[in-house]
């Protein structure tokens, strides 16, 4: 519940966009970052393969990394 995917694409040291699993879409924060984003959402195909990231990189390793700090 606690864990949260983000994954961020920048350009010349900007934030264009970010897909944070907590909001379940992506988010543009400069004109273009929104065009993309608007892009990406409506595509289904696109917007769940980023949904399911989440369960591919956070939860399958997250006991691994609490045994690895304890």
């Amino acid at each position: 519940k606690d864990i949260e995917y983000i994954r961020s694409y920048y350009f010349n040291k900007k934030e264009d966009t970010r897909f944070s699993s907590s909001v379940g879409k992506y988010v543009g924060f400069t004109e273009y970052g929104v065009r993309i984003a608007a892009d990406w959402n409506n595509n289904p195909s696109y917007l769940s393969r980023a949904k399911a990231q989440k369960e591919v990189y956070c939860l399958n390793h997250v006991q691994i990394d609490y045994n690895n700090i304890l």
